[in-house]
């Protein structure tokens, strides 16, 4: 679809209110549409009953309390007349992401699909007036003299994004405005050697993707929640961005992987790099290299650092390592960066010739505290280096054994910060977890730690049982 001067679909100013920023937890109090069609605008609002609590914060910046909404209708109530007139528009929202996000999992939960086109002002603001330092919905009020009526309530919000239209239309004239829209929600120009049916087959589920050019060999390999809008992406951003003009320009073929969720797409995306070594990703390397520092006292009772190589190297069973780098080089400059932070001896840590009661260089450029000749306490320069390295301490792996991640129906099994698999039944688990075969990645070891601190921390099995719970 290409919006020109004499014919383009009516547009759809949209906002909402909510409980919270969660698609899954939160939910809609308010929806307020401003609806330009041919010159004339047309209205729709209506609070909504959200059936869960309004946390005091968000009252206080909506001003929509329970007594307004506790008679009103819930959204499954709802939800046909919403779809029914958002339908055939163009769905404009400041921040669309969150808007959009918000009703697309609400209108999902009542098997609604709804798949609009999408404007957001943000990134039609930022193509605008890119000289203007931020674009958020204050900025533009500021920035443009928009007249405020009601804000952080749907309609008034939408007002302001209908104004802001005008405002634009007023400076750009309608053809420029038509066109920069056109390059934001425009169908992409799909590459010469892949068709729409290609496109269509790609599902909007969570997974990985690969692009291929001229002899199935791997350009790009990218991860998303919703594949089949990520690939758009790419082919969208070819109208602006010469990275992506470049990959569409040699894309060939298109394939995919689903994954549970968005964790599984992490480490799959992680593992496929450096299995394939796509020409347009920034490499992720290997981890047969690694190094790490370990602790240990000299003859003299000096702690100084030393380096353990790949060969002796076992992260997540070895006590007392600390940093991960994937070279010798990487160790001794992060070595020498925290020397400098600290004011440390890089005597008394090995990284240059020590002569017993002679100082260091460091001490004679005043980057040393002195240690070297006794101008400090040794034991305060142990205390400096320790607590500088535990910033970066390897953790030992917590658990008796193998866990599994649970993600929408599947088991991710790790052991030792290695993953092993994913499972989809019982079987599968624990031939996984017997196997026991899995190199340390060190990416995928920082995809765990986030995942395991975070997200999922209340979503492990430990398989020190073959009972599952």
């Amino acid at each position: 679809m290409s919006l020109t001067n004499h014919d383009y679909s009516p547009l759809a100013f949209v906002d909402i209110e909510t409980t919270g920023s969660h698609f899954d937890r939160d939910r809609i109090t308010e929806v307020g549409i401003k609806t330009l069609a041919h010159d004339h605008v047309e209205i729709w609002e209506r609070l909504i009953n959200p059936q869960t609590f309004i946390p005091q914060n968000v009252q206080r910046l909506t001003g929509i309390h329970p007594e307004m909404v506790s008679k009103q209708p819930p959204f499954d109530e709802l939800a046909m007349e919403i779809a029914r007139e958002l339908e055939g528009k163009i769905f404009v929202a400041h921040n669309a992401r969150f808007d959009y996000g918000f009703l697309k999992a609400s209108f999902k939960r009542v098997g609604v699909d709804f798949k609009p086109k999408v404007l957001c002002t943000v990134k039609l603001s930022r193509m605008l007036f890119p000289e203007q330092a931020r674009h958020n919905l204050d900025t533009i009020i500021q920035a443009h003299g928009l007249k405020v009526s009601a804000r952080h309530r749907a309609l008034g919000d939408a007002d302001l994004l209908l104004q802001f239209w005008h405002i634009c239309e007023a400076k750009l004239g309608r053809e420029a405005l038509f066109k920069a829209v056109n390059q934001l929600i425009g169908n992409p120009s799909l590459p010469p050697n892949i068709n729409k049916e290609l496109i269509d087959s790609i599902p909007d589920k969570p997974g990985c993707y690969i692009l291929y050019g001229e002899n199935h060999i791997p350009l790009y390999i990218g991860k998303s929640i919703a594949l089949r809008s990520r690939v758009m992406s790419h082919f969208q951003g070819a109208l602006t961005l010469r990275k992506e003009m470049k990959l569409s320009l040699q894309v060939r073929d298109i394939d995919w992987i689903e994954t549970s969720g968005e964790l599984g797409a992490l480490i799959l995306e992680s593992r496929l790099i450096k299995e394939r070594m796509p020409s347009m990703n920034i490499k992720l390397r290997r981890s047969k290299d690694l190094c790490a520092w370990k602790l240990i006292v000299d003859e003299s009772g000096v702690l100084v650092p030393h380096l353990v190589g790949h060969r002796e190297l076992d992260p997540g069973v070895q006590e007392n390592l600390y940093g991960l780098f994937y070279s010798k080089r990487e160790a001794n400059s992060y070595l020498k960066a925290i020397a400098k932070k600290y004011r440390l001896c890089e005597a008394l840590l090995g990284l240059e010739k020590r002569i017993e009661g002679k100082a260091c260089f460091g001490y004679q450029v005043k980057q040393c505290g002195g240690a070297c000749i006794g101008e400090s306490l040794l034991e305060l320069h142990h205390l400096q280096l320790q607590t500088a390295l535990n910033l970066f301490k390897v953790q030992v792996w917590p658990y008796q054994g193998p866990i599994a991640i649970k993600e929408a129906g599947h088991l991710h099994v790790i052991d030792q910060w290695r993953y092993l698999g994913t499972a989809i039944n019982e079987e599968e688990l624990y031939e996984l977890a017997d196997s026991g075969e899995g190199e340390f990645d060190l990416d995928i070891y920082k995809i765990l730690k986030k995942a395991l601190a975070g997200t999922f921390k209340n979503q492990l099995l430990v398989l020190g049982s073959r009972e599952l719970n």
